[in-house]
């Protein structure tokens, strides 16, 4: 199906490409914020990593310990009992900070992705189905209108006139009075000049020139 994205009136393109820069210009805007939301959710997990570090380098000194004290005579057992104790807690720490800090980072993607994509989406799901259906129609309209080089002149009289009464079913009440005072009077009688206005009207209408 052909499409024609832009319409040929000056001051309609004008505002189709505004409208476009527009959706644009919000999608750089929300993926700059996503990023920034990520960084920052994604920084609170720095203490957590730090936890598990210095908790992790603790138990480890513990367990050191706990098997230098194994070693004495005699006493060895119950002096490594409350090293191993402490030092199992100390691990049970750094898991804890770890499944904190992955748990932060799972949370920053999801936060930065949803206000980079969401945003963006529901600007697009209402801007695009408008978009696309005026380039469909405009695109068929003028490959309908136009595509045949060869087209006879009683055709384009008989295009010109079918554009007339789409004009007449379509348009505002107001524009058909701008026309004539009884426009469909004058499109039954086959009045030339208001067929060609109520023509021009459609294809301004449907975004071609007129």
């Amino acid at each position: 199906m052909p499409l024609q994205p832009y319409a040929a009136s000056t001051a309609r393109r004008a505002r189709q490409v505004t409208a476009d820069v527009a959706v644009l210009v919000w999608a750089v805007v929300c993926a700059g914020t996503g990023v920034v939301v990520h960084g920052a959710v994604a920084a609170l997990a720095d203490p957590a990593r730090s936890l598990s570090s210095g908790a992790g380098g603790l138990r480890d000194q513990l367990g050191g310990a706990a098997d230098a004290a194994g070693r004495v005579p005699l006493v060895g057992d119950r002096l490594s009992a409350p090293l191993d104790g402490a030092s199992g807690s100390a691990g049970d720490l750094a898991t804890a900070g770890a499944d904190l800090a992955t748990t932060i980072d799972h949370l920053a993607a999801v936060l930065g992705l949803a206000v980079a994509v969401l945003p963006v989406l529901l600007v697009v799901a209402l801007w695009l189905p408008v978009r696309l259906r005026f380039a469909r129609r405009a695109g068929a309209a003028r490959a309908w209108l136009e595509g045949d080089a060869a087209t006879s002149a009683s055709t384009g009289r008989s295009r010109t006139e079918l554009l007339a009464w789409r004009a007449l079913a379509s348009q505002p009440l107001s524009a058909l009075a701008a026309v004539s005072p009884d426009p469909l009077a004058d499109v039954r009688g086959g009045d030339p000049r208001t067929t060609a206005a109520l023509a021009a009207l459609e294809r301004r209408s449907l975004g071609l020139a007129p």
